[in-house]
């Protein structure tokens, strides 16, 4: 059964605050994971989509796989849902500014949302958006208060916390974590998340890139026997000789996650979860 893994009083609280101030909105953009655009979507989403538009942005499309990415975005054009894809890191969303520049009326600057789960680069995104030395610009009148309101380049901003499903399967969370979305301390631990990753590698056919990485070979062998490998590998010892399993899961989840082991989608449209379906 699905049950709370995380989500702290600051998620309660933007989210109340995000509800109250959505009408008020031109649009809300969306920040998802290119190597996981279903899973890293908002809990919000659907329910912020009935009242204002929201548009996805796909960030670290430089860790996804390119056939990927681009399926994805003909599948959201396919149900009429705009997105685009970028790496936040070269500062380049000509793409984006040019569309939302349509979208702003002509009396005002455009006002907008950035929302996302934890960990996706909505904070990058929004310095893109607006400047990288933004400031709070104070209330907006008519506006909710204690809303944080950031401004240029033609728009009027405001950020949001990541906001994680409470509901969420545990393999949900258990995956976000290999993204760094999701903490893996509150779902078993570093090592047994990174066993669970492991084994989603040498299922899918991305092990390869692993023994590229560190020439550690073998995928039919056990996940902790690999983990044991990983961690000889990248030093993780302690007395004895024995390997430190949760700094070894937690370096390579670090490696996973910043892309270290190259380009990794983890799900591509139409995929269902063994969750999913009832």
């Amino acid at each position: 059964m699905p049950r709370t893994v995380w989500y702290p009083g600051h998620m309660a609280k933007g989210k109340r605050k995000l509800e109250e101030l959505v009408q008020k909105l031109d649009l809300i953009l969306e920040v998802r994971d290119a190597r996981a655009p279903h899973l890293t979507s908002s809990p919000m989403s659907d329910q912020l989509s009935r009242i204002c538009p929201v548009y996805i942005v796909l960030s670290r499309a430089d860790l996804a796989e390119e056939g990927a990415t681009k399926a994805w975005l003909q599948f959201f054009s396919s149900i009429k849902q705009k997105a685009w894809a970028f790496n936040f890191l070269e500062g380049r969303i000509q793409l984006l500014r040019r569309d939302l520049a349509k979208l702003r009326p002509a009396h005002r600057e455009l006002r907008l949302a950035v929302v996302g789960i934890p960990n996706v680069g909505k904070s990058l995104f929004l310095n893109l958006l607006v400047g990288k030395k933004r400031a709070p610009v104070g209330g907006v009148p008519g506006i909710t208060r204690g809303v944080s309101w950031y401004k240029g380049q033609d728009i009027l901003a405001v950020d949001s916390p990541g906001i994680l499903d409470p509901r969420s399967h545990d393999e949900v969370h258990r995956r976000l974590a290999w993204l760094g979305c999701s903490k893996a301390e509150v779902i078993g631990g570093t090592d047994v998340v990174a066993l669970s990753l492991i084994e989603h590698l040498k299922e899918r056919g991305h092990w390869h890139l692993v023994e590229k990485k560190w020439n550690i070979e073998n995928v039919e062998e056990e996940p902790l026997i690999t983990l044991e490998k990983i961690g000889h590998r990248l030093g993780c010892l302690v007395s004895g000789g024995r390997v430190d399993l949760l700094l070894a899961g937690q370096r390579f989840l670090d490696a996973f996650s910043t892309g270290k082991l190259g380009r990794i989608t983890l799900e591509w449209p139409g995929e269902r979860y063994p969750w999913e379906i009832e």
